[in-house]
């Protein structure tokens, strides 16, 4: 019992030194203006970088369960850190905005999902018991490492040059994920069985995409994830534009939104073990919905604009930790990593949805309404969802008794 527990643990640890390189790639603001600086491309080609390497990242998920299985833990995040290292390595010589889309966009955004996946189901698939904690641990490590290596390539940038800060920040994400792997071992079968709320029932991608359920929970990550990336995204312009701040004040935001991301990663986690993972959904997508409505209506000072940017960012820590755990509840944890990559495409539209719709409607307060609108829509699909494990299981009991019935 005390060497499980022993491997347990080294799991854990192994999966959040994992996890802090992988979320370095949330530094990426950093690099924008330097790049813009140095080779003189346009800010808007830089900044799509970001938004082309979130959607490879995304849909490298898809792809990671049946590498997993092939090659096994260890070996395909050690491949992945490896991969991701290499490529911002040699990012440090890229003179072309093509290849920076390359290196950066698809390469790193490729390894990172498939090594953040991964990780994060074969954890859970280890503490059955404790689906929301454990995820909120590791997708809290993936979020401290973002606002770790802000500091640390900010430094870079500062004494290396953009591009000197590349080759060392693949040198170091290379370390971090590659150490970390060594660690991770792939969650006995029988342990990923454990705790399903019915008995021997895990859905294949195939039968779970046959479900009503996985459509909706779909419908309600997207809009959790379009609101949430898209505040990150323009969390100063807002504060200056909206709040009348200066960008020098309307820039600690950026570090605020890190801090409550992180928190609400790991606090709304573990609650959800204890009150259950619709609840906090519903009470997440409720705060967002009420602040953007208040960044839309209300006049806006310093105190008002923090604690709105702060509770969309508590919340959307909270959604992204909650979700795997809500796949698991629903469909098993068998396969809970390609299940889960089926719906995290969500994440990857909603990192592209977010800026298209404020083209479309044009500017800040058009766009939080029509994600205030969303967020509503997706708090009465959480209010009336039900799991298919659990309705599959009443099927059951209801066959039950009328066996019973007939034969008294």
């Amino acid at each position: 019992m005390k060497n499980a527990s022993e491997r347990r643990l080294l799991i854990v640890v192994g999966t959040i030194i994992a996890q802090l390189g992988l979320g370095t790639i949330y530094t990426w603001s950093l690099f924008n203006q330097p790049l813009v600086s140095k080779f003189g491309w346009q800010l808007s080609k830089v900044s799509l970088t970001f938004s082309i390497t979130s959607f490879a990242l995304a849909f490298g998920t898809l792809f990671a369960g049946k590498l997993q299985d092939k090659l096994g833990i260890k070996k395909l995040v050690s491949m992945a850190g490896l991969i991701m290292g290499i490529a911002l390595i040699l990012t440090s010589k890229v003179t072309s905005i093509s290849m920076l889309y390359v290196m950066v966009g698809v390469i790193v955004g490729a390894a990172d999902g498939i090594a953040y996946i991964t990780t994060l189901s074969n954890c859970i698939k280890w503490f059955p018991e404790r689906k929301g904690l454990i995820s909120g641990i590791s997708v809290g490590a993936f979020g401290s490492g973002s606002l770790i290596f802000k500091y640390i390539n900010a430094s870079l940038i500062s004494s290396k040059g953009v591009s000197g800060a590349f080759l060392y920040w693949g040198i170091m994400v290379t370390i971090l994920v590659f150490t970390g792997a060594q660690l991770l071992k792939d969650a006995p079968s029988q342990t990923a069985s454990v705790n399903n709320s019915l008995k021997g029932n895990d859905f294949s991608v195939r039968e779970m995409l046959k479900t009503r359920q996985a459509y909706l929970l779909f419908i309600v990550f997207f809009t959790a994830c379009m609101s949430g990336l898209y505040l990150i995204g323009i969390v100063k312009d807002i504060g200056v534009q909206l709040a009348g701040l200066t960008p020098a004040v309307a820039a600690n935001a950026v570090a605020m939104v890190a801090i409550f991301n992180t928190a609400g990663r790991i606090i709304l986690g573990a609650l959800s073990d204890k009150v259950g993972r619709l609840k906090v959904v519903i009470f997440t997508l409720t705060v967002t919905a009420v602040s953007v409505a208040i960044l839309s209506f209300v006049h806006l000072n310093f105190g008002i604009f923090f604690a709105c940017v702060a509770g969309i960012a508590f919340c959307f820590g909270g959604n992204i930790t909650v979700f795997p755990a809500i796949v698991g509840d629903f469909f098993g944890l068998k396969n809970q990593c390609e299940n889960y990559g089926v719906i995290y495409q969500g994440f990857g539209l909603g990192a592209l949805s977010g800026s298209f719709i404020a083209t479309l409607v044009g500017g800040f307060k058009p766009t939080f309404m029509v994600v205030g609108v969303l967020c509503i829509v997706s708090v009465i699909i959480v209010a009336t969802i039900k799991s298919p494990m659990d309705l599959l299981e009443n099927m059951e009991e209801d066959n039950s008794d009328s066996e019973l019935n007939v034969a008294v």
